[in-house]
């Protein structure tokens, strides 16, 4: 179960919803909820389902739709029952009970690279997309591509992105602030 601040509803996988051998509410043809990573899901229904978590069950309405997760804590869920997310202490609350959000011995890494798929020149004062790869462990699912300074030694801005780990080709946009045109080489940092 992944708990999303950034998902404005609840979301079950379509899979796991036809176990529970609930009726679904099903809603118009042809509606889809946009992921964090720009794909599509297209949306089965709606169920009332009974979410556990921690000691407690809760009944909310969760939307069925065919993702990667098993099940998405949207921030629906959260403010109907008044959660409160600490991430610094890697667990979610409510009603003074503190839920770990995972095991706090396990240490992830926290940095993974990503290269460049092939040979790039950016135009001069210009933006473009590059396709990248990445070697990560498989304890990455998502990641955010970010450089650690504004302007990198490369002479060129690159956005903050969010990024599905699972996809054989990541974008990265790029932004070349030179007067000339610059080359990212096959297998270079991003």
């Amino acid at each position: 179960m992944l708990v999303d601040t950034g998902a404005n509803v609840t979301l079950l996988r379509t899979n796991i919803a036809q176990k529970l051998n609930q009726q679904f509410i099903y809603m118009a043809p042809n509606i889809f909820l946009k992921t964090a990573t720009g794909e599509e899901a297209n949306v089965q229904g709606k169920l009332d389902a009974s979410i556990e978590c921690g000691a407690r069950q809760f009944q909310h309405k969760v939307y069925i739709a065919d993702f990667n997760d098993s099940c998405i804590l949207g921030l629906d869920f959260l403010r109907e029952f008044n959660f409160m997310v600490d991430l610094e202490r890697n667990e979610i609350q409510t009603g003074g009970e503190e839920i770990p959000s995972f095991s706090a011995n396990i240490e992830f890494p926290k940095l993974c690279s990503v290269f460049a798929k092939e040979k790039t020149v950016i135009p001069a004062r210009s933006e473009c997309l590059i396709r990248g790869v990445t070697k990560a462990s498989e304890h990455f699912k998502y990641a955010v591509t970010n450089s650690p300074s504004q302007i990198s030694e490369k002479g060129v801005l690159i956005a903050a992105t969010l990024v599905d780990l699972k996809k054989e080709t990541i974008l990265v946009r790029i932004l070349n602030m030179d007067n000339k045109p610059k080359t990212m080489d096959k297998g270079a940092i991003i």
